[in-house]
């Protein structure tokens, strides 16, 4: 265990742990005792400063909350004038300090892996990523909001436009979309997790805090590591360099959606740890893990574009639902009920397809549509990014956002 730990969080057997995690905390104690501890720790905590930020700003309307929050993203002092002192601190008066760890040019060799290996790496997070992370606890709280089922494209389609722009040169820079895109995703969190705590349908003592910091802390791990895994299994490629150009990306970008240092990973090695680790605290996909992964799989066709509803099941169940199998491994893919599939080989087959349809473009004279494809499954608006949040748990209920 480390020092931090030691010094804030109870022993092992600590009290108050989340029902819902007993089993699971039994089984990774006897991989790593400290990550565990810390991992059950951060189930109960959130996001001290932004969770007070949001408070602040509950009684104001909707449309100013939205102007204010446009003006801390600009930086525009006299756009923050009167506004709450917390956000100004955020944005203006006190602003969290960069880590010492920061270096933005550690992220030019990620940055240049994920624009070559942009399509698989996007496939691998619809597929694979985003599974690995909905499969947790976590499902719970977006379930439970309602947002999933009619929001499932546009969810998909911001998860695309975020990593676009973290992905970008100077994207995470304190003017660049991925920066302001990142901070947005802090603020949401932490309005989300004030809107379910009020509600009698969350159940603290067995589930943690809604949207905790062990469950941020575990998604962006995958978000690195799962990523460069399933994306190498559908055919893309790095050098050391660019893997850990990739990770120090994803780190920065999680630093700035409010995830504590204490459970942030540090290297693709923490990375996985964290990976682990979190899979056996967890406990085995809940009834919302199942329907929310499902309900992103069978969404990822209407983001390419393909509305027509035969085009659609075959495209899920023939490709989407296999690939995912052969990413995922039987054991997960069986807890989240996808359907078994009699294609031999399907990530093998995967990569054969994708570089066919490569050469067939070439033979054609055809100019790559790779970029044009990426906006167009992504979340872009002319009417530029909403810093609207919503205001009520169930999505039904909140105003547009």
């Amino acid at each position: 265990m480390t020092d931090f730990e030691a010094a804030h969080y109870p022993s092992p057997e600590m009290t108050g742990m989340p029902s819902a995690y007993r089993d699971g905390y039994a089984r990774a104690l006897e991989v790593d005792a400290g990550s565990a501890a810390n991992y059950i720790a951060h189930t109960r905590i959130g996001d001290s400063v932004m969770d007070a930020v949001v408070e602040e700003l509950a009684p104001l309307p909707q449309e100013r909350v939205n102007r204010l929050l446009h003006a801390g993203m600009e930086e525009d002092r006299e756009g923050l004038r009167d506004a709450p002192q917390l956000l100004r601190d955020f944005f203006l008066d006190n602003p969290p300090p960069d880590p010492d760890w920061l270096d933005h040019a550690a992220f030019a060799p990620g940055v240049r892996a994920f624009q070559r290996n942009s399509v698989p790496v996007l496939s691998a997070f619809v597929a694979g990523v985003l599974l690995d992370g909905f499969s947790t606890l976590i499902s719970k709280s977006f379930v439970q909001t309602g947002r999933i089922f009619d929001n499932g494209v546009w969810r998909l389609k911001q998860n695309n436009r975020h990593q676009m722009e973290i992905f970008w040169p100077g994207g995470l820079g304190r003017q660049g979309d991925g920066w302001k895109l990142s901070v947005r995703i802090r603020i949401v969190h932490a309005q989300v997790r004030r809107l379910l705590a009020e509600t009698e349908e969350w159940d603290a003592a067995a589930w943690g805090v809604p949207i905790s910091a062990a469950h941020l802390g575990y998604a962006v791990a995958c978000f690195a590591t799962r990523a460069v895994k399933h994306s190498m299994s559908l055919g893309a490629r790095y050098s050391v360099e660019e893997r850990v150009g990739f990770h120090a990306v994803w780190r920065y970008a999680g630093y700035l959606m409010g995830i504590p240092e204490s459970i942030l990973f540090t290297d693709e090695a923490d990375a996985q740890r964290m990976y682990r680790i979190g899979s056996l605290c967890e406990p085995p996909p809940t009834m919302e893990a199942i329907i929310m992964t499902n309900a992103l799989i069978n969404s990822a066709p209407l983001v390419a574009g393909i509305t027509d509803p035969e085009e659609r099941r075959k495209l899920v169940h023939r490709v989407i639902y296999p690939v995912s199998r052969g990413l995922l491994g039987n054991r997960l893919a069986d807890e989240l009920r996808f359907p078994r599939s009699g294609l031999i080989f399907p990530l093998f087959l995967y990569r054969m397809d994708q570089r066919i349809q490569r050469l067939r473009a070439w033979l054609r004279r055809e100019p790559p549509s790779t970029f044009a494809t990426l906006l167009e499954a992504s979340a872009y608006d002319d009417a530029g990014v909403s810093y609207r949040l919503p205001d009520h748990a169930h999505d039904e209920r909140s105003e547009r956002w």
